[in-house]
């Protein structure tokens, strides 16, 4: 009995379907906090700061369809772009593929359950500031999270 090995294991990035790579979103929300770059080391740095299409607790954008029409600088990931976004959390999936290795054990693609993401503590979900808080796009500097540097792929 033949068995299927899933997509994600037999595709390339390039090669999967648009429901397939977007499949691929653990929904963390790590890319979709706020950073600076680090004038001296070059760093970038998270902070606690989501976008403002953010919501915190659904761990997801608003308005994902619409999202650069509302927030023009908001990156759409591509298989032909990751190299250019070393910011990109280890744990991220299209990162993890992108290098060859496989999902994480804590992926809701590989536990079949959306909360496994945030059950492995992985997410920022309930972690953050919505940037419309702020009075100024550089109060965001108060809310560095250097606990978000450490690795967090999980395996």
């Amino acid at each position: 009995m033949a068995v299927t090995r899933p997509f994600w294991e037999t595709k390339s990035l390039s090669e999967m379907s648009v429901a397939e790579w977007e499949s691929l979103c653990d929904g963390c929300g790590l890319c979709c906090l706020i950073r600076f770059e680090d004038e001296d080391t070059g760093d970038i740095v998270p902070t606690r700061v989501a976008c403002r299409l953010f919501d915190s607790e659904a761990c997801r954008c608003t308005n994902y369809g619409e999202r650069r029409r509302h927030v023009p600088d908001c990156i759409q990931l591509t298989p032909h772009n990751i190299d250019a976004l070393p910011w990109m959390p280890a744990s991220c999936a299209y990162r993890r593929l992108h290098e060859g290795k496989g999902l994480a054990a804590w992926h809701p693609l590989v536990t079949g359950e959306r909360s496994s993401v945030h059950e492995a503590g992985v997410s920022v979900r309930g972690q953050t500031i919505n940037e419309s808080c702020l009075a100024r796009p550089d109060d965001a500097l108060d809310f560095i999270a250097r606990d978000l540097l450490r690795d967090r792929s999980g395996g």
